[in-house]
Order: structure tokens, then sequence, then C-alpha cells
């Protein structure tokens, strides 16, 4: 009896360590795209000749996180 108790109990840990992994990869990764991609996505747009693109996310990018700051 306590061997199944044991056993449920362990799953239902187990379960909710492997959702809050989930959860911190998730978080990690949006940082990662954030701080790596969006600026070598940008820096192709430049070189590439597409600064009418490039530029209004470069101003769009500045301004929320302008406001995200100051909240």
């Amino acid at each position: 009896m306590l061997s199944l108790l044991f056993i449920i109990l362990f799953f239902m840990i187990f379960g909710r360590m492997i959702g809050f992994a989930f959860k911190a990869t998730w978080g990690v990764f949006k940082v990662v795209t954030f701080l790596i991609f969006l600026p070598l996505i940008l820096v192709g747009l430049v070189v590439g000749g597409l600064l009418s693109i490039a530029f209004p996310i470069l101003l769009v990018v500045g301004v929320v996180n302008l406001f995200m700051r100051l909240t």
C-alpha cells in the first residue's frame, strides 16, 4: 500500500518538475531568440539592402523596450 502511494506521489512530483522544465526552457528560448536572432536578422536585412523593412522593426522594438523599462 505504501509502495503504491509512493509511486503515485513520485509521478505527481516528477510531472510537476517536467512541466517546470518545459516552462523554463521556453523562457530561455524566448530570451535567446530576442537577444541573438533579432539583431542578426536586422543586420542581415540592412546588408541585403532592405533598410526600409529593418528600420521600422528597429523602431518598434526600441519603443516597446522603452515602455517596458518605464513600467
